[in-house]
Order: C-alpha cells, then sequence, then structure tokens
C-alpha cells in the first residue's frame, strides 16, 4: 500500500499543468498495515547487484566510489526500448531534453511533505560514475522545515506495452543509507503516471503504478497500482492496491533491482513486481472492473525518481523528519531501462518498413516536434501537429508495399478519430483502416491494403493539444515480388538504429546516413587509416550476412565485427582485398553492436558508404 498522490509541473510543449492530488484518509489503513510484511528475507535468493557499500550520507564518495553497471541486455523475448545510465560528467544536471525537473514546495505534491524540490546540481546530479543522485539536504535547526530535496520525470510518456504485449520498466537503485534510528522522514520513490495526466485526465483514474517506495529507512519495498476514483472507489484510494510491506534487506547499503512488468498478453491482463529478479507481487485485472483497469492501466506511462521527505506515508511509521534525522541522504540510481515484448506472432512481420524512410505533415508544431520523429524508430521524440482538425502524416516507402500491419504509438495527445490511407502517387488515396474514436494510445492494428505512400489522416483530437505521435510503424512486402533488398533471407536490423563512427568528413556525411535506407546519403570518414562505423542494433541478434555499399571511396581492407557491450569485439569478416561497389558478406556470429572497421583505403579521401546493412533474426 502506499501513500503517493503526486503533482508536478508538466511541461509539454510550452503547456503547463498541475498534477495534485488529496492525501487524506491513509494514516489509518497504513498503521494498521505496517506491521504486515509480504514477504521474509529469505524470499530474496536473487543477489544483488552490489557495486561497494557508500559511506554515510553526505559523506565524500557516498556514490562516486562505487562501480558502474551497465544497462542489462533485455530478458528472453524482449527488446530494448529506451534506457538511461547516467554517464554525464560530475556535477552535472541532466539532460533537459530526456527529462523534467519536478520542482517546488512538497506540500503542492498533495502528500504532506515538507521539502522543496529543486533543480540545483547540490540535489540532482550525475556523480560521474555512472549515477543520477538525488540529495536530500538540511539547513537550519528546525526538523521539520529548510529541506531541499529532487524530483525528477521523463519527458517522453510514450513507454507501454502493446495490446497483447509486455512492457517492462527496471532500474538498479540504492536508496538512502540511512536507518530507522536516523532516517525518519526519508520517502524515496521509483514510480510511474498514466501519460493521460498530461492532457488533463484526472489522478487516480489515468493510473500510476509505484514501483519502489519506502520510508524511514526501514529496508523495505511498497508497491501499488492507484486507480479509479478518490476518495474509495474500486481501488481504495487513497490507499491503492498493493503489496503492502516487502522487506528489502540490504537496501540501504547495495544497489537493487526494482522492476514492474504490465502484462497484456494473460486473460486476465497483469501487473507483476520485482525486486532483484524475483516475483513478489501480482494483480490481476479482474481484481478491478474492467473500465477501472483499462482506464488505468492500458496506455503509456511516464516514469519519475523523487526522494521526498515527510508527509504522510513517513507519518504512518512513526512520522519525521525529527532531530535525529541526518542531512545528505542519498537516493543512487544506476540505470533505469524500459524493454518490451511484442504480441504473440509479430516476430513474424519482418522489418519496420517505415523507419527512417521520408515522412511530411501537414502542420508541425514547431521545430522540435518535426515529421520525420514519428518514423525516426525512437520512442522518445516525436511529431506534433498544430492545434486544429484535421491533420495528416505522410511516410513514402520508396516503393509500393502489400501492407499486413500498422502499430501507432500516440502522445497522450492523440487523435480519437483517424485514418490510415494509401496512395500509389502521393495524390489519390484509398481508406485501408478507420478508428472512430478510440483514445487509447497505444494502438496496434492487421492491414490489407497496397501503397508506397501511407497516411495518418487524423479528424478528430483526444484533447486541446495537436495530433502528436511516437512512432508510426508499419510492416508488408514489396508488392512486385522483391525481398525488400533481401535476396539471402533474414531480417534488415540496423536501419534506423543509433550509429557512431571515428570520424565523419563533415557535418553532411554523418554515421547515421549510412543506416537510413537512403542511398543518396552517405557517411564519410576523416582522410586517414583506420576508421571504423558502428551500429547499435538495440539487442542481440543472430547475424547472417552485412551489405557494404561503397561510394568510390571504399576501404580496400576491413573486418566486420561483433560485439555484446561496444567494447569487445570479435571478428567474423575480414578482406584486404576489397573491390568497393556493393558487397554481400555472409557472417556467422551474435551481437547487439556491429562494426566495419577499416584498416586501408583505395583512395586519398576517407572511407565512404551509401549504407551499411546488417541482416539476422
Amino acid at each position: 500500500m502506499s501513500f503517493r498522490r503526486k503533482r508536478g509541473c508538466s511541461e509539454h510543449s510550452g503547456r503547463t499543468g498541475r498534477r495534485r492530488r488529496s492525501a487524506g484518509g491513509l494514516v489509518a489503513t497504513l498503521a494498521a498495515a505496517a506491521v504486515a510484511f509480504a514477504g521474509a528475507p529469505a524470499a530474496f535468493a536473487g543477489a544483488p547487484a552490489a557495486h561497494g557499500s557508500p559511506n554515510s550520507p553526505g559523506s565524500a564518495g557516498s556514490s562516486a566510489s562505487a562501480r558502474q553497471a551497465a544497462v542489462p541486455a533485455p530478458p528472453a523475448g524482449f527488446s530494448t526500448t529506451w534506457s538511461d545510465d547516467f554517464n554525464g560528467p560530475a556535477g552535472t544536471g541532466l539532460d533537459t531534453g530526456t527529462w523534467r525537473y519536478d520542482t517546488g514546495a512538497g506540500w503542492t505534491f498533495g502528500t504532506g511533505e515538507i521539502e522543496t524540490m529543486t533543480n540545483s546540481t547540490s540535489n540532482v546530479y550525475q556523480d560521474g560514475s555512472g549515477h543520477l543522485v538525488l540529495k536530500a539536504l538540511h539547513s537550519g535547526s528546525d526538523p521539520s522545515a529548510g529541506w531541499t530535496s529532487g524530483r525528477v520525470e521523463t519527458q517522453a510518456d510514450g513507454f507501454g506495452a502493446q495490446p497483447g504485449g509486455v512492457v517492462r520498466m527496471q532500474a538498479s537503485i540504492q536508496q538512502p543509507d540511512v536507518t530507522t534510528a536516523n532516517g525518519a522522514g526519508y520517502w524515496p520513490a521509483f514510480w510511474m503516471l498514466g501519460s493521460p495526466l498530461r492532457v488533463g485526465v484526472p489522478w487516480p483514474g489515468s493510473g500510476e503504478v509505484d514501483i519502489l517506495e519506502d520510508v524511514n529507512g526501514r529496508s523495505s519495498v511498497f508497491s501499488t497500482l492507484h486507480c479509479g476514483v478518490s476518495p474509495g472507489g474500486p481501488c481504495n484510494e487513497s490507499s491503492g492496491i498493493g503489496s503492502g510491506e516487502h522487506a528489502c534487506p540490504g537496501c540501504q547499503t547495495a544497489y537493487h533491482t526494482y522492476a514492474v512488468e504490465v502484462d497484456r498478453s494473460t486473460s486476465p491482463e497483469q501487473i507483476r513486481w520485482y525486486l532483484d529478479g524475483t516475483n513478489f507481487y501480482t494483480l490481476r485485472a479482474d481484481q478491478v472492473d474492467a473500465t477501472t483497469w483499462a482506464n488505468a492501466v492500458d496506455h503509456s506511462y511516464f516514469i519519475i525518481f523523487d526522494l521526498a521527505m515527510g508527509g504522510g506515508f513517513p507519518g504512518a511509521f512513526g512520522g519525521g523528519p525529527n532531530a535525529s534525522t541526518v542531512s545528505g541522504g542519498q537516493m543512487n540510481v544506476d540505470y533505469v531501462a524500459v524493454y518490451n515484448k511484442p504480441p504473440a506472432g509479430q516476430s513474424g512481420l519482418g522489418p519496420n518498413i517505415a523507419r527512417a524512410k521520408p515522412t511530411t505533415a501537414s502542420s508541425a508544431e514547431s521545430a522540435d516536434f518535426p515529421a520525420s520523429n514519428a518514423t525516426d524508430g525512437d520512442i522518445t521524440t516525436r511529431w506534433s501537429s498544430g492545434f486544429s482538425d484535421p491533420q495528416w502524416l505522410q511516410v513514402d516507402l520508396g516503393r509500393s508495399y502489400d501492407l499486413t500491419h500498422a502499430t501507432l504509438t500516440w502522445e497522450a495527445a492523440a487523435a480519437s478519430a483517424y485514418q490510415l490511407q494509401t496512395s500509389d502517387d502521393g495524390t489519390n488515396w484509398r481508406t485501408i483502416y478507420t478508428n472512430s474514436n478510440s483514445p487509447a494510445d497505444i494502438q496496434d492494428t492487421a492491414l490489407s491494403g497496397s501503397g508506397r505512400y501511407v497516411r495518418v489522416y487524423a479528424t478528430s483530437r483526444a484533447s486541446q493539444y495537436g495530433d502528436s505521435l511516437y512512432e508510426l510503424a508499419l510492416y508488408g512486402t514489396p508488392t512486385d515480388g522483391g525481398g525488400g533488398g533481401d535476396p539471402g533471407g533474414g531480417t534488415l536490423l540496423s536501419q534506423g538504429r543509433p550509429a557512431t563512427a571515428s570520424s565523419s568528413e563533415n557535418s553532411s556525411f554523418v554515421p547515421a546516413a549510412a543506416v537510413d535506407g537512403n542511398t543518396g546519403t552517405r557517411w564519410s570518414s576523416g582522410f586517414s587509416d583506420p576508421q571504423w562505423l558502428q551500429v547499435d542494433l538495440g539487442a542481440t541478434h543472430t547475424l547472417s550476412k552485412v551489405v557494404l555499399n561503397w561510394e568510390t571511396a571504399y576501404a580496400t581492407a576491413y573486418r566486420i565485427q561483433t560485439s555484446n557491450d561496444g567494447t569487445s569485439w570479435t571478428d567474423v569478416y575480414a578482406t584486404t582485398t576489397g573491390t568497393g561497389g556493393t558487397q554481400t558478406v555472409p557472417v556467422t556470429g551474435s551481437g547487439r553492436y556491429v562494426r566495419v572497421d577499416c584498416t586501408a583505403r583505395a583512395t586519398q579521401y576517407g572511407d565512404s558508404l551509401w549504407e551499411f546493412q546488417v541482416y539476422g533474426s
């Protein structure tokens, strides 16, 4: 059970929404359950990912001395959708393109908190060793006043499960290194709110999933779903439906992994909570009515970390802060990741044929939200239209396809009514799918139709804002019977994926140009040996071949290499007699990262590739 009814400043393209909830009615409920642990310490068979034991709160090196862990590879059947491992320089704040700060007095969060949340690097910073630190600091002699701390949330709110799929949110966290003797009032949390909240759908109906909460240094974890109406309702608000207190030994002195899975592939649907890989609590959809569950769960979310001080939840377990509460306690986050498992059957759909293809739109809210964002393969970027109806987004697939499937991941400002249309010439359109009035932000549908051009024609908005789309994914096969440029079998894995290189000749010939699916753009290196180009496939794949489409300035000697971590490399092919042109190289091996390592050039210029294509399964 939990207490977190939270508010924050949601700055969405210049619009601001205050999320605020009442704090009443929970103390008696929580106090009654305060001594009930959902599991004993023996339940934690998984070894914690310990990075060392930091020193006492506020002391030097309390997180900087800890070793950073890499973001884990996705679980079997999942792929990595997004992650952050906080690799900024020591003492720096967060990238505000990825994160936003929730600032202001704690009492405005509706929970009775007493801290002031700031964006100061005294309270929120990266430690230079791969960690985000949220630090609570006290000034003055009154323990019930003078506290500052930090709270951050993701800019993106498109993290969710497709209908029939699963999403997993996971973070490695060290709770504040305090005890019940000196930690009264500390309230760390890792949690997420439903994206509809950002466009005015009220809490708790819009949904809140608390992944980790602990209070007063109790070495515990509380996990909760908030839903329905408050007070009371089907979800017993303001308490919510949750695990109760679950033992978390060592969670103040070492990093542990906290995760939640929203599983829409089962019937009934489930939410499962995990500590160090062990599922300790499961909530089923049939424990509340269908409408309440759908409104609270079946959509996307945004992720939040915060370290509160005081309030109703600590108050239910003895209160605080008090004269013994130490200043400088910190919540350290090693990484956060979102993993997705697609619905059954989607693994056979083939590559997303819309990714990195030329995309245009009727309008854009601003230069920050262009049409191309909806087909870049990045769930944290989006297209947003002007604030009127109708609007459209159009992608040129480059050739005609027989379309079989589409997935649309909307931002909270979704289209409530739209059509999917195809065209052979970009002028004359035919409708192959109609969504009459579905405001859910993750929509997945089979298609039957063909065309070179596909557009989303939106006729009605679910909010007062524009139509805003994180990703449009399309699947199908060329109508001319071709294999989509894959005569040797396997799925094209590299197109649109993040690419880096040892150098670029200039800003016109960047690494991304070699994996954009466009043979009119290219990467070109500096004019020296050696040089390399690398692509991150996002997950480990079994590889079948690599196709190199060289520009006139090609490499005569190069290696194809694979890696699971981007650091240690294995050769899967090598030649010293490269001839340029288009070279198809069969390979045997696996890896998340693939690179071409060029050691000798055929010309005085750099190594230059129109396209670098990696195939596999």
